[in-house]
């Protein structure tokens, strides 16, 4: 989420009412998860075993909850709750999404390039932008900061922007994180009826341009897919994950969240991929696995029976 105009670490201070270590003017430009931070931006930790991977970070500011030695070129902010304060700043500059009034389903404030086609019973929200030459087809959903492209075409009952599942849990019960990030869509993509592509927490979640996208596929918050890649109905992609160009992924796949697929790679249908791979290869199973492995193990196992019968006989004998 960057801020539409930079605040100071001592204006933070003062919102949060907290204490601070560095220089209480350097700017923040940006609130973000720790997988998303540029220079610039502030983040947050409130667990020491992963204070290392903060501080050394790309952000420019962290929200902490120990007074800890200062990196050079960074500030702290001292917090004794960095989550809540987190979320204190986020809600103090994210704009919420406004209700329609008077069952106005295209806000005034949405940008729509020319040439593009919007069907009855979208609904698009404001801080949208559109490219030109668009299709957008009925009761798809745009929601706030969503970006589109030119030539994107989305089918029905799709909807782009939804808030991203993600909750912090302290045992009791779970509080839901803010979504301040937004979703962009590139040009010429195609995403399917029944889709659901969530925003970014904080950062963006990506499609890149001439990707296109079956029916029925969820894209959670922060995933990031590269150019010409083509999705098969019922694939769910987890959060944060990266998918790189010229990737097929065939129908009723899952992809957990925070791994990386490599350019050029096939996955078959009904996997499940647990782990990063590596680019130029297909892969197949539960875990998926490079498909040459798994076909043969599939013709030894074929063998079992006969094996074990062979040992039968041996044993009988």
């Amino acid at each position: 989420m960057k801020l539409n105009k930079p605040i100071t670490v001592q204006e933070a201070s003062d919102i949060l009412d907290i204490s601070f270590v560095g220089d209480g003017q350097r700017l923040i430009h940006g609130i973000n998860e720790i997988h998303k931070v540029e220079a610039g931006d502030l983040t947050f930790v409130d667990i020491e075993k992963y204070y290392t991977k903060s501080l050394t970070s790309a952000a420019t500011i962290i929200l902490i909850n120990k007074e800890v030695d200062c990196p050079e070129g960074k500030s702290l902010l001292i917090s004794d709750n960095p989550f809540n304060d987190y979320k204190k700043l986020v809600n103090k500059f994210w704009v919420e999404e406004d209700v329609p009034q008077n069952g106005e389903l295209i806000h005034k404030q949405a940008e729509i390039g020319a040439g593009t086609k919007i069907f009855p019973g979208v609904y698009i929200a404001p801080d949208v932008k559109i490219g030109q030459n668009c299709i957008i087809h009925p009761f798809v959903s745009i929601h706030n900061g969503s970006i589109l492209g030119d030539r994107v075409e989305i089918k029905s009952n799709t909807v782009i922007g939804g808030d991203a599942f993600y909750y912090k849990g302290d045992g009791v019960q779970f509080e839901k994180w803010p979504s301040c990030g937004r979703v962009i869509i590139h040009d010429d993509v195609h995403i399917g009826s029944g889709c659901t592509v969530d925003k970014g927490v904080s950062g963006d979640t990506i499609i890149g341009k001439h990707t296109k996208i079956d029916n029925q596929i969820h894209i959670a918050h922060g995933v990031e897919i590269g150019e010409r890649c083509l999705f098969a109905a019922k694939t769910g992609i987890a959060g944060k994950t990266i998918i790189e160009d010229d990737v097929t992924v065939w129908g009723q796949v899952g992809i957990i969240k925070s791994i990386r697929i490599g350019a050029k790679s096939t996955i078959l249908s009904s996997s499940l991929v647990t782990k990063s791979l590596k680019g130029n290869a297909t892969y197949y199973g539960n875990p998926a696995r490079e498909v040459s492995v798994v076909y043969k193990e599939m013709a030894a196992a074929r063998q079992l029976p006969e094996w074990m019968k062979k040992v039968d006989n041996e044993l009988t004998d």
